[in-house]
Formats: structure tokens, sequence, C-alpha cells
């Protein structure tokens, strides 16, 4: 029988999912006719050791979660046709969040990278925690782009607003289409909602959290410095001398968090410089040092770090949203800053 090749990998990942289960067989049913034989859902046959259950899979080439929920709806409607069916979803692979609406909907679901969960009668099989093996690098290179991530900072300052695509371009300074792109992308992942008033996140701590897995804040140029004054000197210095010469700049990292949610002490001062770092390094008397630093200043990959920047007592620091992203990675209890600022600060504005 000729099957598709992602058909082949979707009946052989049920047959792995299940080969743990000695009193289970299953079997690939014929498609008879041409309709059924171009549909990516097939049928197979479980056989169990007091009867048979029907199976009824859909496969799909992408395991977003709207492709779940339409897979699942569409399993609903199958499954009701065949007395005792149970409907499995198959794709190359299932994000959590997808495998939490098949769980939800009552439906099977299996990837090719290994995680399952199959639950009806006396069979239950659960596997979870598989990462996605399969090259994902276009979209999330889209969804990812500096361009995109101006947009996503965007949606996450400002999480219910409705956002028409011509605003959304004007307030990101990215072009139409690249709004449109990223709106499509989040619509997949089921992140965003629409109405005739425009579109806005659904949930934004699921973007949020997206965001910080595939942000690295090594991807700006990092400048390390070694200065005699304390902290609060540098930091002092630094926003007066970039605020007299016309600089661009905003403090991240601890500096930032101290302004926001103090919860960790800190003896390195952290700020983004738009542009001549060396110059304003000289002006503030800084040595630069390969270790031992106490001033580091990030010369961004994209102006939209400086995004939604607040002016707090006289010093301007990132916004919430790009501070816990910096936060995150950072070691010294980096992580625990990030997340006392998400609590209080940023989930209380959502």
């Amino acid at each position: 029988m000729k099957i598709p090749n992602l058909e082949q990998e979707a009946f052989a990942a049920l047959r792995a999912c299940l080969q743990e289960i000695p009193f289970v067989q299953v079997e690939l049913l014929e498609k008879e006719s041409e309709k059924e034989q171009k549909s990516p859902e097939f049928q197979a046959t479980l056989k169990l050791p007091t009867h048979d259950v029907p199976l009824v899979v859909d496969v799909k080439p992408n395991g977003q979660p709207l492709q779940a929920r339409s897979s699942a709806n569409k399993l609903f409607r199958s499954v009701g046709a065949i007395p005792g069916a149970y409907g499995v979803f198959i794709a190359p692979y299932i994000s959590p969040r997808s495998a939490e609406i098949c769980t939800q909907e009552d439906i099977g679901y299996v990837d090719l990278a290994g995680n399952c969960r199959l639950c009806f009668g006396q069979v239950y099989i659960q596997k979870e925690g598989k990462p996605n093996p399969f090259n994902e690098k276009r979209d999330l290179r889209s969804l990812y782009s500096p361009k995109a991530e101006r947009i996503l900072r965007v949606l996450l300052n400002s999480p219910q607003k409705a956002w028409k695509v011509q605003d959304l371009s004007v307030e990101a300074a990215v072009s139409l289409g690249q709004v449109s792109n990223i709106k499509k992308l989040l619509a997949s992942r089921e992140l965003i909602k629409t109405s005739p008033d425009g579109f806005w996140l659904r949930e934004p701590c699921l973007l949020l959290s997206d965001f910080r897995q595939h942000y690295d804040y090594r991807r700006h140029q990092v400048f390390d410095f070694y200065s005699l004054k304390s902290v609060g000197e540098i930091e002092a210095t630094l926003a007066q001398t970039c605020s007299d010469a016309g600089i661009r700049y905003a403090l991240t990292g601890f500096s930032g968090a101290a302004r926001y949610a103090p919860v960790v002490r800190y003896q390195r001062v952290m700020a983004y410089v738009a542009d001549g770092v060396e110059k304003l390094a000289l002006k503030l008397n800084l040595k630069a040092v390969n270790s031992g630093a106490n001033v580091s200043l990030l010369q961004p990959y994209d102006e939209g770090v400086f995004y939604q920047a607040q002016d707090i007592d006289g010093t301007q620091v990132v916004s919430p949203i790009q501070l816990y992203l910096d936060l995150y990675q950072m070691r010294g209890r980096g992580e625990e800053a990030a997340q006392a600022l998400l609590e209080q600060v940023i989930m209380p504005q959502w």
C-alpha cells in the first residue's frame, strides 16, 4: 500500500508508542476510495485481548495549537460516526500547549519526537519532555528576528490593547508585511485573539515565556570595564554624561532591577548604549578589562531594546519586559530577580 511519507512515519510513531504494552497490536486499515487516499486522516484497529478499538488518526505537518484544535474538531466529527472509536492527532512535534488542547478535547496525540498520550479503556500511555528535533528555524527566525522582536515588545507592553496592523506597524517602526507575518505566526500558536477592532494577546505570559527561551542578550556587543567608583556613582555619572551628550542609553540587568523590584544586591553596572561606547568609556574614565569588570556597556543589535524605556529618578531604565528578558539569563540570581519583576511589576500591569 502506497502511503505518503509523513503518514508512514505517523503510523510508525503510533506503533512505537504502543509497543511497550504486550497485549496490544495495531493494524493499519486500507484506504479504499480515492478521497480517502488523498486524506491526511487514516484509520487503524487496535487489537486488545477482549475487543478491538477503532482508531481515527489525523496527521498534520504542523503541531501548533491552532492545528491541534482544528484536528480535535475534525476528529470529534469522525469519531462520532464510528461506535467505540478513539481519535489521535499526530504531527512531527506537538508542543506542550498543543498537548494540553488534545487532553482537554479528549483525543490522543503522538509526535515523531517521542511524546505521546493515549488514554482509553485499559490503555493509558503518556510520554513527555522530548525536545523538538525538527528544523523550525525558518519560523523562529521570522518570529524572533530583530524587527519581529520590536512587534513582540509592543504587544507585551500593551497586551490588552487591540492593535490594527497599520497602527502596530507605526508603533513598532516596522513594515506592514512584517506585522502581518508575525500576526499569522502568533495566530498559529493561539497566542492572539482577533476582532473587528484589531488583535491582542490571548495569554501574554505564554508569549513572554517563549520569547525568553529564544532571546539571548549575548547577541548584543558587550564591553566590560572597571571603575574605582561605587555602583551608585558610576550609574549617576553615566546617566548625566549620556544626557549631556545626547547619547541614548538605558540601565538594564541588576542596575535596572534595583529601580523596579530590588531583591538582589549587585556590584556591576549594566546599561545599553546606542553607539559610541568606547568614547563614552573615556569620558567616564573606565578601564577596559577581560576579567573583574564592574561595568558592562551593551551596544544593542537593534534599537528595539529602548522601547518604552522609563525615566526613574532622572535615570533611563529599560522597560520591565526588556529587563525581564535580560535578567533571566544572568548569573548571580538573575532568574530570581526576573521572577520578582514579573510578579511585582509586569503581571499587575497586565
